[in-house]
């Protein structure tokens, strides 16, 4: 299956739909990341970078915590024009994990929420290759945990979703990161997917 094509298109689109903005969504939001954030006081990013934003909800959330320059990557169309419409983005570029179209650490902060799952394993690694080159400092991974690698239908289509331990993954392929902080998201509590997440510095 061709992931790009399935989120530019129509599943794409459906996706937006299905995640509209709430009061309670983003003040749980708003919650999360002051928590992932804790870990950058000392030296908070003075840009942030998601990775397949979608409508822009974490950075809505971050809104709220920083005066960071907030970036997007987006590959649908739609999504795209919804971020430009908000504002909430002060960039919005088409895009995909494996094809950033900014420079060499060209944010102090880069991340993904609920966006490595849907890489194709074949692509993983290139595409955390490609995070890890436009982040000046920090990278951060929220994302659906496994203890061992496996696919999970999604919506009907198959190859669309894998779960594993991301933070591990991010740990073997660059060993010169440094765990700050890491967490998990409880659905039950806060109204987010069950999500673990990870803060990495590399090294300064």
């Amino acid at each position: 299956m061709d992931q790009e094509a399935l989120w530019r298109g129509e599943f794409g689109d459906a996706y937006i739909a299905r995640n509209t903005p709430s009061d309670d969504k983003l003040a749980s939001l708003t919650r999360h990341w002051a928590a992932v954030l804790r870990g950058t006081t000392g030296a908070p990013p003075a840009d942030i970078l998601e990775v397949g934003a979608n409508i822009g909800l974490n950075l809505m959330a971050l809104r709220r915590l920083t005066t960071a320059r907030l970036i997007a990557v987006e590959p649908n169309a739609t999504a795209r024009a919804r971020l430009a419409d908000s504002g909430v983005a002060d960039q919005a570029l088409d895009g995909i994990a494996a094809r950033i179209p900014l420079p060499d650490a060209g944010v102090d902060l880069a991340f993904t929420s609920g966006v490595l799952i849907h890489i194709h394993p074949d692509q993983l690694e290139a595409s955390c290759r490609e995070i890890l080159r436009v982040s000046r400092r920090y990278v951060v991974c929220i994302e659906y945990f496994s203890d061992k690698p496996e696919e999970v239908l999604y919506r009907g289509h198959a190859q669309a979703l894998f779960k594993r331990d991301f933070g591990g993954f991010w740990m073997d392929l660059a060993p010169e990161l440094r765990l700050l902080d890491y967490g998990f998201a409880w659905k039950r509590a806060t109204g987010l997917d069950n999500l673990t997440w990870q803060l990495f510095e590399k090294p300064q």
